[in-house]
């Protein structure tokens, strides 16, 4: 998208734009702009115009991009569609409408976006940053990762896949965490993270989550707890359990994580 020139934008589903007034203010504000860079922070998109606004994006649970060219058949549950100069379309599909495409510029503050934490990949906080961020929590350590406040970027299947790396239970209480654990923890969140990119993502059997070309990410093969209930543990042997930690699946090794 980088150079490119959004000449046409519609948006189908009201819940896609609910960020901003209405699908039309979404499409009326992107049309015509160009694309002067593409960044993330967390989980969100953010796409840089060449007026000052920014393009904000979450994938939400079922979310996905997808390029290519313009009369290609759309997917069911497309519900943004951007035509660039160059003849190829970037469509947002999302089945169940967790995610948004919203506009923003710096007149319009969202505290939904100034409230999120260090990038997990980018700049993850250094071991005593995190276990201030953590003093007195007695939420289980689990539920303290997927929330974006204290590390933006972390999701179910991360979170569960790095603490089994750093051996570390999912329903320890966050204030318990000492420094030489959240090192662990942080040392870990980075390898998930890495082996998570150059696999290209993880794509679940129901296919949701798929990369822009339309080909399934690799890492679902790398996963060593998530999703792999009653399964030996891979470093020792014993079944993976799965609990609930405030309704998400969670994965763990009974004996691994302490």
């Amino acid at each position: 998208m980088v150079g490119r020139v959004m000449e046409r934008v519609c948006l189908t589903h009201p819940r896609t734009a609910r960020r901003n007034r209405s699908p039309a203010e979404v499409g009326r504000r992107l049309a015509g702009r160009e694309v002067v860079n593409v960044g993330r922070h967390g989980k969100l998109l953010l796409i840089g115009l060449g007026d000052g606004q920014t393009m904000v994006a979450h994938l939400g649970m079922s979310g996905r991009f997808s390029v290519c060219a313009a009369g290609a058949d759309r997917a069911p549950h497309t519900h943004f569609v951007a035509a660039l100069d160059d003849g190829a379309e970037v469509r947002f599909i999302d089945p169940r409408t967790f995610g948004f495409v919203a506009v923003r510029d710096e007149s319009e503050p969202d505290p939904a976006f100034s409230r999120l934490g260090p990038d997990a990949w980018l700049e993850a906080p250094e071991p005593p940053a995190l276990v201030r961020a953590l003093a007195g929590r007695v939420a289980p350590l689990k539920a303290l990762l997927l929330d974006q406040r204290i590390i933006a970027g972390l999701g179910n299947i991360y979170a569960d896949e790095a603490m089994h790396r750093a051996g570390i239970h999912p329903l320890r209480p966050g204030g318990r965490l000492s420094e030489a654990e959240a090192r662990r923890l942080l040392d870990a969140t980075s390898a998930v993270l890495e082996q998570a990119i150059d696999s290209g993502g993880t794509t679940l059997g129901d296919l949701a989550y798929l990369l822009p070309d339309g080909r399934a990410g690799e890492n679902f093969a790398r996963l060593k707890v998530y999703g792999r209930e009653g399964e030996p543990c891979l470093s020792c042997g014993v079944p993976v359990e799965r609990t609930a930690v405030r309704a998400r699946s969670t994965y763990f090794c009974p004996v691994c994580q302490t």
